[in-house]
């Protein structure tokens, strides 16, 4: 079975490694060349991605989603959205829930990974709801986390309320890399087991388990996984497209991407990548404190940045 490659360059890259600062200038020269590469989907937009367009950046976050729709025609783009607080922080009303995703997919976006950080399917009814009924990809989300109460019963009963819910696919969010390759064998396979279901895995490579975790996921019959492109990838942020492209070439998994349009695009951030290095975050390798911590990857650059600020860094 061959593995769909959603990278996350344009949104959740950023977000980690540098505060979610990547500006849209810096997107659109390169867009063409994602477009052309075969990804099952390209995610650009939500998460932080909206307010930090409004507060940092002095971006229109429409705009952006509308040139980027122009720019990659091909390509599914994805968006991050938090249930029922869309991209804000609070809760919303149904009606202007649904009116947000109107939007969204009238301005060119086409897969919505809808999730709640406390795992209440009833904070993501009503965004998937509206989702499907706009046509669009409706995806929900296993927000993945550790502790006495969050077994893998746990999980496959959010799973079936999803399920009810209405759902297009189903992902496993690993947003601080706290899961485990055997976990993630079993939870993958378990799920299979007993739902037929499109199920797709996200993992942040903070902690050093992400690479394994999406094989022992991909052993046990995950149909696509999240990965960055190698510049932008690892510390904070995510396994590298490449690497996981070379691993399965060959295999019954082969992504039938090419490296070598994947290594101009590298070629390309690697250089973007030096304009933003004020924000880039303190970890050099795995942080392993993650494990006992588990703060997300996405929210690690952001949380440093505010900081010092604030000037308070060694708060950390």
């Amino acid at each position: 079975m061959t593995i769909a490659i959603t990278d996350v360059v344009l949104r959740d890259a950023h977000q980690s490694l540098f505060a979610t600062r990547l500006r849209l200038d810096d997107m659109l020269p390169i867009a063409a060349q994602l477009d052309d590469v075969g990804y099952g989907s390209l995610e650009c937009w939500g998460g932080a991605t909206f307010d930090a367009c409004i507060r940092f950046l002095g971006e229109d976050p429409w705009l952006r989603l509308r040139e980027l729709k122009k720019a990659m025609p091909k390509t599914p783009l994805q968006m991050l959205l938090r249930g029922q607080n869309l991209l804000g922080y609070r809760h919303y009303a149904d009606d202007v829930v649904e009116r947000f995703v109107e939007r969204a997919v009238k301005n060119g976006m086409d897969v919505f990974r809808v999730f709640d950080a406390m795992n209440d399917p009833r904070n993501m009814k009503a965004a998937l709801q509206a989702v499907r009924s706009h046509g669009a990809h409706a995806q929900g989300t296993l927000s993945y986390t550790t502790s006495p109460a969050h077994t893998l019963q746990t999980w496959l009963d959010l799973t079936e309320q999803l399920l009810e819910t209405g759902v297009d696919s189903i992902a496993i969010k690993d947003m601080s890399g706290i899961l485990t390759p055997m976990a993630a064998y079993e939870l993958v396979s378990e799920i299979k087991k007993r739902f037929e279901v499109r199920l797709h895995l996200h993992c942040h490579a903070t902690t050093g388990m992400a690479e394994m975790a999406l094989l022992k996921a991909i052993e046990a019959g995950v149909d696509g996984v999240d990965t960055a492109i190698s510049s932008m990838s690892a510390t904070y942020g995510h396994p590298a497209t490449e690497a996981l492209v070379a691993t399965l070439a060959g295999t019954e998994h082969d992504t039938g991407l090419d490296i070598l349009k994947l290594e101009s695009i590298a070629a390309y951030f690697r250089e973007v990548r030096k304009k933003y290095h004020a924000f880039e975050g303190q970890l050099k390798g795995y942080d392993s404190r993650i494990l006992v911590a588990q703060v997300p990857g996405g929210m690690l650059t952001n949380l440093e940045s505010q900081l010092k600020q604030q000037n308070a860094a060694d708060k950390l």
